[in-house]
């Protein structure tokens, strides 16, 4: 299996356009949040907007709406309409849509998960509680694609194991495995993430360290995914550099703070300079 490297990421970054403005470089949206889980969708959304998102909208309940609106500083954090017609025409506005950070496993919500996944017509990025929701309907991620509709999928080995993934031929074959019978883009995190997709092609992440394993760093990553799609970048492309520029920023972040003090806003405050390495 082939490495990510530094090189191959610059190869795939969308290139921005010195006449762009800030719809030329994508809208996206995260929908997440719940009592109790108030950060995950503000550090998806912040790292969107820092990977380059030109309009970063973050969705969430009423009840949390102030706290995340206080934390968001790049990204506009709104209360999601509470009728599903509403919430589908919200994001279907968007270029590319990240589902589940800090969402919860409420059974009303797990539905209307199930129901966007359906229904949304954009590419998809769906993390923590969205792969919950989806864990026992597999036929709601392959009949994206048979609507030709693009799914990214970001689990952990725990949420890797529920959405039926098998862990014990190894990593990649793993990672090879549940990209074809889903048909979408799995992303295994964990030490040595491995990027796959079901045509065959895997790869993996040789960056990243321990101090990294806090809660909110999937986080991250999962808004870096979503930027990238909604700059124009190929699913599959977009997973690739961001799982690199991820564990790159955290690279930094260990050198500069130690593995046991850094935290996952410090990777959003330190990708500025990992693409200034680029």
């Amino acid at each position: 299996m082939d490495s990510i490297t530094a090189e191959l990421v610059r190869a795939l970054l969308p290139r921005r356009d010195p006449r762009g403005h800030k719809g030329t470089f994508g809208k996206v949206c995260v929908y997440g949040g719940c009592v109790g889980y108030t950060g995950a969708p503000v550090y998806a959304g912040e790292a969107a907007a820092r990977t380059g998102s030109g309009l970063v909208y973050v969705g969430v309940p009423a009840e949390i709406y102030p706290i995340a609106a206080a934390r968001c500083a790049a990204a506009m954090a709104c209360p999601v309409p509470e009728a599903y017609g509403e919430l589908l025409a919200w994001m279907s506005r968007c270029d590319a849509a990240l589902i589940g950070p800090g969402l919860g496993r409420a059974e009303g919500t797990a539905r209307a998960v199930r129901a966007l996944l359906t229904d949304l017509p954009c590419p998809v990025v769906l993390d923590a509680d969205g792969i919950n929701a989806a864990g026992a309907h597999m036929d709601v991620l392959t009949g994206r694609c048979h609507a030709g509709r693009q799914t990214v999928l970001t689990p952990h080995e725990g949420e890797f194991l529920r959405l039926g993934g098998n862990l014990a031929g190894g990593r990649e074959a793993a990672a090879l495995d549940l990209a074809r019978r889903l048909a979408c883009v799995v992303v295994l995190k964990g030490p040595g993430t491995v990027v796959a997709e079901p045509g065959g092609r895997a790869m993996l992440c040789p960056a990243g360290n321990c101090g990294m394993a806090k809660g909110g760093s999937g986080d991250v990553l999962a808004g870096m995914v979503l930027s990238l799609i909604g700059q124009g970048a190929a699913p599959f492309d977009a997973a690739v550099c961001a799982v690199w520029l991820h564990g790159r920023a955290g690279d930094l972040c260990a050198g500069e703070l130690t593995e046991y003090a850094m935290i996952p806003p410090d990777l959003i405050e330190r990708l500025p300079a990992v693409f200034k390495e680029l």
